[in-house]
């Protein structure tokens, strides 16, 4: 039987998983009855958001075709995962908005998909509705992406139409497998007799283990064999073998082309992760298939539970949560405002969000995220470099020569009306404007070298606030740059806190200082002295606010008298509040810091 591999491309919500559902229903894989919206998106947290968060691969056949079609994630965040799922496929359909056309993250998986040696099969979605306009997005996709408009597919996924002349457009169009483009160029690490597949995404069962998504490449797996993770150098065995349709279908063996999975019996998926070899043969020094690398977390946050008693818990849900997301890092830290916690690497902010919501949701945990931070380099005055990803790891002005921090390539995609507030946006974060182009008459791309620090937080909210919503956008790591950084301390009473402290650029240092100071003067309850809130560099004070003393009247209780009376009273409470500022101490309850965090 002929095969033919492909996957689904395309930006945010210009209806992907509408798609696949349609392909399962056309092609019979799943029955009308069983049919549901987002089919292939299992969790509930994709089916609410109307996004995908995990991909997931399904065997279909048309006409007599076997067609495995990989159904990717369209958000930044999980690009990597894209990539691999690009690496096991010979073809690629990207879904284009007819009502938006397209946008930021549609041209970043365009090119990652040409870097891959892929046949691209340019599809208009959403024809059927009245916003639609088809011959004009036709257009801008030929003006910028090259193909020709009249080759364009249009197809309706929501209602079916044009579904099936895309899977006749399937078969016709993506080469019958023989090494993906990227595998071409390094024809000899095929060794005759030998097994290559790779592992394009693996998921951990209860009962099972884990569960590696494969591409064989070379030679064939059977249920039985003795296999090797080459980048790991674990010994597995192949306990199940198949394919899914979208249910686990179990058969005797994979072949040379064919995308199914391997029951490993693995108990963790760091052991099985996305991009490495799984081989078999008898080579002494096998190598594997390219393209492989780790994946490092760009984003890092404190996790803390709201209550001590729930330290262990989060500890085990963190634990289990990694078992089916190799991204997620974790490693016990120390707080002295908020107690016993996590530092946590994600992969962008909205991989945090996933991740805080699934515990509080799976795990019914109340935790609280401290501000996201990135991961800066140190350069020693031994000249040797090291990596923080926790600000107060940062030793004192000194000690150190220069901080490097991330530099990211961001595009970003607007109607023309909002060049200049995008520009100024940009640029206000130390943006550096790279380039400018049309894609229409109405739209423009720019692009932007900046910091990663100045996007992570709310820098799309901003972007999407000046453009009323209309302008997307990417980004990639470009490297590390050194940068006038300094360490931002907030003091309480004369005492660090230590969760609140910042690495920031030295020019924005006085804003996001007194931003916080006064935000800590509305949230921590008065004493019975006045309270000193200040922001520091070094040993530089920068910022301050002062929270006033509660104030008591001691003269209530004298009724007429002498004068005299009244001042005694009033000289002893001045002694005590003096005695009190000198060896008072301030604890900010818990309470009280979630809120200021939260807000």
């Amino acid at each position: 039987m002929e095969i033919r591999n492909f996957c689904i491309i395309a930006h945010i919500d210009h209806g992907k998983s509408t798609l696949a559902d349609r392909l399962l229903e056309i092609t019979g894989t799943v029955d009308k009855r069983a049919m549901k919206e987002q089919l292939l998106d299992r969790m509930d947290l994709e089916r609410e958001r109307g996004i995908t968060i995990k991909l997931q691969p399904v065997r279909m056949q048309w006409k007599g075709v076997q067609l495995n079609l990989i159904d990717t994630p369209g958000h930044v965040d999980f690009s990597y995962e894209v990539s691999r799922s690009l690496a096991a496929c010979e073809g690629a359909i990207l879904v284009v908005d007819a009502t938006q056309g397209i946008e930021a993250q549609t041209l970043a998986n365009v090119y990652m998909a040409l870097e891959h040696g892929l046949e691209i099969i340019p599809v208009l979605n959403k024809i059927d509705l009245p916003a639609a306009e088809p011959e004009r997005r036709a257009e801008e996709i030929e003006k910028l992406l090259g193909f020709p408009a009249e080759d364009i597919l249009m197809v309706s996924a929501k209602e079916g139409k044009g579904v099936p002349d895309l899977l006749d457009h399937i078969i016709q169009k993506v080469p019958i497998p023989g090494g993906n483009e990227l595998f071409r160029t390094v024809p000899e690490i095929f060794t005759e007799g030998e097994t290559r597949a790779l592992i394009f995404d693996s998921t951990f069962d209860s009962y099972r283990g884990v569960v590696c998504s494969v591409r064989v490449f070379q030679g064939e797996i059977h249920k039985g064999d003795k296999l090797k993770l080459l980048k790991s150098s674990r010994q597995i065995e192949a306990l199940e073998v198949g394919f899914l349709n979208p249910d686990y279908s179990p058969t005797p063996i994979i072949k040379t082309g064919e995308v199914g999975y391997v029951v490993t019996g693995l108990k963790n998926v760091t052991d099985a992760k996305v991009g490495e070899t799984v081989w078999k043969g008898k080579s002494i020094t096998p190598k594997s298939l390219p393209g492989y690398k780790e994946v490092t977390p760009f984003v890092f946050a404190g996790v803390y539970p709201t209550s001590g008693e729930d330290f262990s818990f989060l500890r085990k849900a963190l634990e289990k949560l990694s078992l089916n997301d190799a991204s997620l890092t974790f490693s016990p830290e120390h707080s002295g405002a908020l107690g016993h916690g996590f530092r946590c690497g994600f992969l962008g902010l909205l991989h945090l969000d996933i991740i805080q919501e699934r515990l509080e949701r799976e795990f019914d945990l109340d935790i609280m995220i401290t501000a996201p931070s990135v991961s800066y380099h140190i350069i020693d005055n031994a000249t040797e470099s090291h990596e923080i990803s926790n600000p107060g790891e940062l030793p004192d002005a000194g000690n150190y020569q220069e901080i490097l921090e991330p530099w990211m390539k961001i595009t970003i995609l607007c109607p023309a009306e909002f060049v200049g507030s995008v520009m100024e946006l940009c640029t206000s974060r130390r943006g550096i404007s790279k380039n400018l182009q049309y894609v229409g008459e109405k739209r423009v791309e720019l692009f932007f070298e900046i910091p990663l620090a100045s996007i992570i937080t709310d820098f799309y909210d901003d972007l999407k606030s000046i453009t009323s919503g209309y302008a997307s956008m990417s980004y990639e790591p470009i490297g590390i740059r050194a940068g006038s950084l300094v360490r931002l301390d907030i003091l309480v009473a004369g005492d660090r806190v230590d969760a609140l402290s910042q690495i920031v650029h030295k020019d924005d240092a006085f804003r996001i200082g007194n931003s916080w100071c006064e935000k800590l003067k509305d949230i921590i309850p008065k004493a019975q002295f006045a309270i000193a809130i200040q922001a520091a560099v070094g040993a530089r004070i920068i910022a301050r606010s002062t929270i006033s003393a509660l104030r008591k009247d001691v003269t209530a209780k004298l009724y007429g008298g002498d004068v005299t009376r009244k001042n005694k009273l009033l000289q002893k409470q001045k002694k005590g509040k003096k005695r009190l500022k000198q060896f008072g101490k301030i604890t900010i309850p818990q309470d009280a810091f979630f809120a200021m965090m939260k807000k």
